[in-house]
């Protein structure tokens, strides 16, 4: 992402980067939202539940975001102890990252229909818009570390969830790893996420 400094300008980095920090943000703040609604205080108690992003960003990953167009913030540590149901409340944690960045993005494809035309304007909405589909979609495949394993696991059924659970624990990470790498020039996930980004894209941007 460095490079758009040096290649397009100061304006369109700052666009992106800022558009990025925006949406780490609203995923992580509600993942420690719904945590706390569910009845663990954990994140309250680390402060996460704020929407200063300087509480969700990972200076790894952001350097990382910064360098090669892929990052992470900091998880948000929940006690699942503290919840009534488990299995089933961690799903709804890992559910309100992506669901957030969804919602967000639903309201600013509104705003793009009913405020007064502007280029900048237009620029900086798509661009929040994008980062916080492909935030979403891609937090969504169900493989740990990402959300969609807990997903997975709250919703199947108790004896299956246990054994996908060991396995995904197990090698969720390598999987993640092996989808990611572009052993073509283009990641192995990008040509399953990308039909479904576009499609949602071509709905929300005007």
């Amino acid at each position: 992402m460095i490079s758009i400094l040096f290649s397009a300008g100061l304006l369109p980095f700052i666009i992106l980067f800022g558009s990025l920090i925006i949406s780490i943000t609203i995923h992580e703040f509600s993942h420690g939202f719904a945590a706390d609604k569910l009845g663990d205080p954990t994140p309250r108690i680390q402060g996460r539940l704020t929407l200063d992003p300087r509480a969700h960003l990972d200076p790894l990953g952001t350097l990382a975001i910064l360098f090669f167009w892929f990052g992470w913030g900091r998880p948000v540590i929940f006690d699942p102890f503290n919840l009534k149901d488990p299995r089933r409340d961690a799903a709804i944690i890992g559910l309100a990252g992506p669901a957030s960045n969804i919602i967000l993005a639903l309201l600013l494809s509104f705003a793009l229909r009913v405020l007064p035309s502007s280029l900048l304007l237009f620029v900086t909405l798509t661009s929040i818009i994008r980062l916080n589909v492909i935030l979403a979609v891609f937090n969504l495949i169900p493989i740990h570390p990402l959300d969609g394993g807990k997903i997975l696991i709250g919703f199947l059924p108790k004896d299956v969830a246990y054994e996908w659970n060991a396995i995904l624990s197990k090698y969720g990470m390598i999987i993640l790893l092996f989808l990611i790498f572009p052993f073509t020039g283009t990641s192995p996930i990008f040509y399953f996420l990308s039909p479904i980004i576009s499609t949602i894209l071509g709905i929300l941007i005007p």
